[in-house]
């Protein structure tokens, strides 16, 4: 007897067996063909659901040819010259013809039809009938058929299964049954956020079980995402909702309220006020009169001017004056945005911020859009300054606004920022040349009582700087360094300076005096300095570290340090703490035109060079401190500078400080047309990223991708393919993962790189078993097996049998799976591989205990566990501590089982790992079912389908459903 399933991925079962229906084409054929069950549909509609408006020649043969095997397929005893019965040719087209009940799409409207009020009647009848319809459905309409995703039959499929689930929603509440429809509930609102009536229904159903914090927790998420994506409010439905929560008596909750945000230290990013800050009084008044924080709308200033006004040391200066204000914190962040090399995209902007929130690893989404949400979510209802320093325009602030007017931004920028100000209501402060007794005032805070001698001088030297502080600051420490000069010889060497570069920068006497004052002060340099300054101009990152200086100048990293802190006290550059500095980009972007000026263009390329290769090498070093396994598949790069680390902890705290660089050069390599760094530098970085810094991963290998892709050589497209592709595996981003692991393992094959084929095939397998394809999945396990021992390749041969095993630890097959983790766990072993071994333990802990092999279990867990903890490994400690839980559950040792399990989720939400915690969910909702605690248990599964539905994991979608199913037949 043949079944079709069209609700969710497509299927078609033979006597319980899943046939294999072959390539996406053949299956959207069979798809449009279930979804009109019994009518026909034509040629001419196959083709454009297939190709659209461009199909190509062959079109009509490839559906004949298409048509012909489904045929086979569906009827295997049929003759060749026999007409088809299920696939009959009607007219110009092609039917299915089923039984009704053969096609769940046909029975599921059955139902629904059954239980319209005029035929059900009882409104209990109508309950269960609609409950029957919603339980045939497993995911959207023909998920594994992207190409009928914008369908008209697929998108009224979705609207039939709205509109039932909101009748049914209605009906259970009614009926005091709410708990029961909420599953359904959450599932469709994680994945339709801004449906109002829906979400409303959700708020009810929480309300009607009990559960007003949730209740409330879910209207003020929806009343964000209107205000953020709509710029609406609720409306009346959503409103009556909330307002019925309010209503509600409180009681005792059933379900345990969400744990609420424990806040951590409060952030204060700001840089130390400025030394010797003088005047500015009356912009300083302007900005205590700016509305406090708390008022309607989210305070925003700007403070504009043109370069080296002193745009910064107000705003950092009022900043520190009003602190106190935001008890939650300071954030800080230079957008960098007239650097030509690498001004600071929004999207990394809003990583920095979030990092200072306390929002790290794979806690940062990857979305942009979700990443501003994020964004917002955690500021809302928190008191923070937010100062966004050197701002190039309005898209580059704009997404890093509040949405909650308990924050105050501040902005600086060149821009006078008018969309802010027409737009958000921003208020701006302009920001004028120093007033000349204000100028003078602050060349004697800087110089002292020689200023008090010579007021003509000073007055002179004012002018001749502009009455820019910038110029001011870099001109006073020149004429503190030379103390037996008067000011007044002084001001005569900067004026002749002037008029020898005054062919330079004509019609911009602002430009003219900065850069007057800056090549006098250059000029001072000894030659060594001088080197220095020029090359800090070829630095791509945001700030500089006295490694990076020595690679650019060829010099040893205390030399440079040296250098670094003589140019700190010319002013030339600012220390930023932790060893690191920062050049104003005016200095910069003086120093990069120096170097175009006197040094060679060779040199300037090789001094680039270095500061790559040093980069790169020392990622290298520190990822062999922290995975030495993978060490024959890195980049092999000369370490040229002695190594900032030692160890393991050292060198994983070196790459957390010179991530945000990191990610900066993999940019600039992009873009300065050097693909081969941006693949090595991605490479090397692979393992640290994934270790839940997608956000940056997610850049660095599109990065990477790119340049490959401009290259246009297999080599690097195959390795940054299956990075991507691996990474986009680890975020549930199963359709883009397979299609850049496909092509992939294409090119590896191409040119003959079995290592990374094998790679490939591995994740692409992983991504089929999280699909459900397991049998696939175990094929492409076993090709890249063979892959390895081919090439020798001990420890991905290891690798390949554990990830094998784990394919086969699924329900009616843990048997096939212990032979595979046994082998795997002997080369680990012999590889002296304390990670693998360790993983290879707990999965073949779990297999055991799925076949009640129970001290086995606990045996191989407690193993894995130890060596875990001894390596610090938290995921892998938490992943066995929920397979732990696991086997005390079966046992029936209920409170074991629950602090396993409790501590694997405290794990696994500390490292960012979604789908960890969703398995760690569903096994405690299992145990606690087990152990008679049905409510609780409902909320556990409920809490791991809302993750797994947002991640897109399947088996754990599954294992939710399943248990909330078991849960209702306890009740």
């Amino acid at each position: 007897m043949l079944a079709v399933q069209v609700l969710g991925p497509l299927r078609v079962r033979r006597d319980g067996v899943v046939l294999a229906l072959g390539p996406a084409g053949r299956r959207a054929v069979l798809g449009l063909l279930a979804l009109a069950h019994g009518k026909p549909v034509t040629r001419a509609e196959l083709v454009d659901a297939l190709w659209g408006e461009r199909p190509p020649p062959s079109a009509t043969n490839v559906l004949h040819t298409h048509v012909k095997h489904l045929r086979r397929l569906l009827e295997p005893e049929r003759g060749r010259r026999a007409p088809s019965t299920t696939i009959p040719a009607v007219d110009d087209g092609y039917a299915l013809a089923l039984p009704p009940d053969a096609v769940d799409v046909v029975r599921f409207r059955s139902l629904v039809a059954r239980a319209d009020p005029a035929r059900a009647g009882d409104p209990h009848h109508a309950a269960e009938l609609l409950g029957r319809a919603l339980a045939l459905w497993h995911g959207r309409p023909l998920a594994d058929v992207p190409v009928l995703a914008g369908h008209p039959g697929v998108v009224t499929l979705d609207g039939e299964r709205r509109a039932a689930l909101a009748r049914y929603a209605e009906v259970m509440i009614g009926a005091g049954a709410a708990r029961d429809v909420l599953p359904a509930l959450v599932e469709h609102a994680a994945e339709h956020a801004l449906d109002e009536a829906m979400q409303a229904l959700l708020v009810r159903a929480y309300t009607a079980s009990g559960q007003r914090d949730r209740a409330f927790d879910t209207y003020n998420a929806v009343r964000r995402n209107l205000t953020e994506e709509l710029g609406v409010g609720p409306g009346p439905e959503l409103s009556a909702a909330y307002l019925a929560a309010l209503e509600e008596p409180a009681g005792d909750s059933a379900a345990a309220p969400a744990k609420p945000r424990t806040p951590g230290a409060p952030v204060n990013q700001l840089p130390g006020d400025v030394a010797g800050f003088t005047g500015r009084q009356a912009e300083l008044a302007a900005l205590d009169r700016v509305p406090a924080a708390g008022r309607a709308g989210v305070p925003i200033v700007v403070v504009c001017g043109t370069a080296g006004v002193g745009k910064t040391a107000l705003a950092l200066h009022w900043a520190h004056r009003i602190r106190s204000e935001f008890p939650d914190g300071q954030l800080y962040l230079d957008l960098r945005g007239y650097d030509p090399r690498s001004p600071v995209a929004a999207e990394d902007a809003l990583t920095r911020l979030l990092d200072g929130l306390g929002v790290t690893g794979a806690d940062v989404p990857v979305d942009p859009d979700q990443r501003a949400a994020r964004y917002r979510a955690e500021l809302a209802d928190r008191r923070v300054l937010v100062v966004l320093d050197n701002a190039a325009g309005v898209d580059q602030v704009r997404p890093l606004l509040p949405g909650t007017s308990s924050c105050l931004v501040l902005v600086t920028s060149r821009n006078s920022l008018a969309g802010l100000v027409a737009v958000h209501g921003a208020h701006r402060v302009d920001v004028d040349l120093l007033p000349v007794p204000d100028s003078v005032a602050l060349l004697r805070a800087l110089i002292g009582e020689r200023v008090r001698g010579e007021p003509g001088a000073a007055a002179e030297l004012a002018a001749r700087c502009g009455r820019l502080p910038l110029a001011l600051r870099v001109a006073a420490e020149l004429a503190a360094s030379r103390p037996g000069s008067s000011l007044a010889e002084l001001t005569g060497e900067l004026a002749d300076r002037r008029r020898r570069l005054r062919v330079l920068d004509v019609g911009d006497d602002v430009r003219a005096a900065v850069r007057t004052v800056f090549s006098w002060s250059y000029q001072q340099l000894r030659p060594r300095l001088a080197l220095a300054f020029r090359r800090l101009g070829l630095h791509p990152g945001a700030d500089v570290t006295p490694f990076a200086l020595a690679a650019l100048t060829g010099r040893d990293p205390d030399e440079a340090r040296a250098d670094l802190e003589s140019l700190a006290r010319n002013h030339l550059a600012q220390p930023a703490g932790g060893g690191r500095f920062t050049v104003h980009d005016l200095l910069r972007a003086y120093a990069e035109e120096l170097a175009g000026e006197h040094d060679p263009e060779p040199e300037r390329t090789a001094a680039v060079e270095r500061l790559l290769d040093h980069h790169l090498a020392a990622a290298s070093a520190a990822s062999d401190l922290l995975h030495p396994a993978d060490r024959p598949y890195r980049p092999d790069v000369p370490v040229t500078l002695p190594l900032p680390f030692t160890t393991g902890d050292a060198a994983r705290a070196w790459l957390d400080a010179e991530r945000s660089t990191l990610v900066a050069l993999c940019r600039f390599a992009e873009h300065d047309d050097r693909p081969r760094f941006a693949v090595d530098l991605a490479n090397t970085l692979y393992r640290y990223l994934e270790g839940g810094h997608y956000a940056d991963a997610l850049t660095v290998h599109g990065c990477a991708l790119r340049a490959a892709r401009r290259a246009g050589e297999d080599g690097m497209l195959a390795a940054a393919s299956t990075n991507l592709g691996a990474l986009r595996r680890l975020l549930g981003d199963y359709d883009q993962a397979a299609g850049h692991l496909r092509e992939a393992i294409e090119r590896h094959r191409r040119t003959g790189d079995q290592h990374g084929a094998a790679r490939a095939l591995s994740n692409l397998g992983v991504v089929q078993e999280r699909l459900g394809e397991h049998e696939e999945a175990a094929s492409l396990h076993e090709e890249a097996l063979a892959l390895h021992r081919r090439s020798g390749n001990r420890y991905g041969e290891a690798s390949a049998l554990l990830n094998l095993g784990n394919v086969h630890s699924r329900p009616g097959h843990h048997a096939d799976a212990v032979e595979p983790l046994e082998r795997a766990l002997d080369l680990f072993g012999r590889l002296d591989d304390a990670v693998g071994q360790a993983s290879a333990l707990s999965n073949l802990g779990d297999v055991c205990a799925s076949l009640r092999r129970y001290p086995d279990a606990v045996r191989h867990l407690s193993r894995a566990q130890e060596l875990f903890q001894r390596l610090d490994h938290s995921y892998g400690v938490a992943v066995t501590l929920s397979n732990l839980g696991n086997v005390h559950a079966r046992l029936g040792d209920w409170a074991r089982a629950h602090r396993c399990y409790t501590a694997a989720l405290d794990g696994f939400r500390d490292i960012g790992h979604r789908y960890g915690e969703a398995s760690a969910l569903n096994g405690l909702g299992e145990a606690l079912c087990l152990a008679g605690r049905p409510d609780d248990a409902r909320a556990a599964h409920i809490d791991a389908l809302r993750i797994a539905t947002g991640t897109g994991d399947r088996d754990e979608q599954d294992r939710a459903r399943a248990g909330l199913g078991v849960v209702r037949q306890r009740v």
